[in-house]
């Protein structure tokens, strides 16, 4: 068993940063891949930003140069830098890992990211 903890989300004004942060505990030794996926009010989940154990990253076209993931192997945590904000980031934000061997996805509660004027 993994679990998850979000932190970081809030309000924040167009062109503004937050820096995301999800702590896993438990079974830590067993994640693999690691994630962030948003959902907005009345759209479904999407991918955001995904890392491996080995560092490859992968961006969804509306964040690249934009987010940056990061991944504290040794604080068992998956870091997202958001920066330049739109109000069209607007969204729950969720933290995602992936285990080995057992394959089983965990996620966090969610956190709230809310970039308005």
């Amino acid at each position: 068993q993994v679990q998850l903890v979000e932190s970081g989300g809030g309000l924040v004004q167009p062109g503004g940063s937050l820096r995301l942060s999800c702590a896993a505990s438990g079974s830590v030794l067993t994640i693999t891949n690691m994630g962030w996926y948003r959902q907005a009010p009345g759209k479904q989940r999407e991918l955001v930003a995904t890392i491996t154990a080995g560092g490859s990253t992968n961006y969804a076209d509306s964040v690249k140069g934009r987010f940056t993931i990061l991944r504290e192997d040794g604080k068992n945590t998956v870091l997202l830098q958001m920066n330049s904000l739109k109000p069209e980031d607007t969204a729950v934000y969720y933290c995602q890992v992936d285990t080995y061997p057992i394959l089983r996805q965990y996620w966090g509660q969610g956190t709230q990211v809310t970039v308005s004027s």
